[in-house]
């Protein structure tokens, strides 16, 4: 059963510093993609960035230039490394995986549980 696991969430102050990181577990092949979308309080959920499994990565345009987007296939593991942090950026981290090559423009097939980020004025 794939399974995906977000931690380094926490409250920053703006202009601070966070590493988001996602162990993904239960499958043997390579994910298409993997990804980060957050959903702040009243909003709907919106992908953050994304990477593939060539390297390709994606980002929102809300957060390019501060986010970034990483992988360590070995490990299995999702990282999100996210810099001059905004009060805006308050939200609830979700990983995200894709299977099938191809489809990572659609809906991931596996989400996390969310991690809480919250960045103070």
């Amino acid at each position: 059963q794939v399974q995906l696991v977000e931690s380094g969430g926490g409250s920053v102050q703006a202009g601070g510093s966070l590493k988001l990181s996602c162990a993904a577990s239960g499958f043997t092949s390579r994910s298409a993609c993997m990804g980060w979308f957050r959903q702040a309080p009243g909003q709907e959920r919106e992908r953050v960035a994304r990477i593939a499994i060539d390297g390709t990565t994606n980002y929102a345009d809300s957060v390019k230039g501060r986010f970034t987007i990483s992988q360590d296939n070995a490990k299995k593991t999702l990282y999100l490394q996210m810099n001059s942090l905004k009060p805006e950026d308050t939200a609830v981290y979700y990983c995200a995986l894709w299977i099938i090559v191809g489809y990572c423009s659609l809906p991931p097939a596996y989400w996390g549980q969310g991690t809480q980020v919250t960045v103070s004025s």
